[in-house]
């Protein structure tokens, strides 16, 4: 039996995923870091911030932080539809547990993963970074990436802008 891959809070990489497209690319989230799914909402804009880094929302009196995945990915922008959501997740970092919004195009499914679905991301060699992927999950004749969101969305780069919300 294959040494089996952790994931950020120390599991196999098997369970379950919250599945969300960006494009006609299909992403897979352990939901176990999904706080919550919102339709896209009014985010109020702040200055001297990446582009990726939409602004903040006030949900239920908390300031939370977006981030456009699809920016944060270096994807085309696009025009934001019914479809759009925002997904509320949770990171750890050295300054403890933040919570950032991702937009993404829109929201599948929450989907139960086997390891034995799930291989390693191929090897790019050094020029291609993708310690953001968890793994690659064959399903139905598709591939879903399954991302770390840890180190999609780095905590302690976004705890100040925690601060700042």
């Amino acid at each position: 039996m294959g040494k089996e891959k952790l994931n950020e809070v120390g599991d196999s990489r098997e369970g379950k995923y919250l599945s969300f497209f960006l494009g006609e690319e299909e992403y897979g989230l352990g939901i176990l870091r999904v706080k919550e799914i919102i339709g896209m909402i009014s985010v109020t804009p702040l200055p001297k911030t990446p582009d990726f880094v939409k602004g903040v929302i006030n949900l239920r009196g908390k300031v939370i932080p977006v981030v456009d995945l699809r920016l944060r990915f270096g994807m085309e922008p696009v025009q934001y539809t019914e479809r759009t959501c925002i997904v509320v997740v949770e990171i750890t970092g050295s300054a403890g547990a933040i919570f950032i919004g991702i937009v993404v195009d829109s929201v599948s499914e929450v989907i139960h993963i086997k390891s034995s679905d799930i291989e390693d991301p191929p090897d790019f060699g050094t020029t291609v970074h993708t310690e953001y992927i968890l793994g690659m999950a064959k399903m139905a004749g598709n591939v879903r990436i399954l991302l770390e969101i840890n180190k999609v969305l780095n905590a302690d780069e976004f705890s100040d802008l925690d601060q700042v919300a």
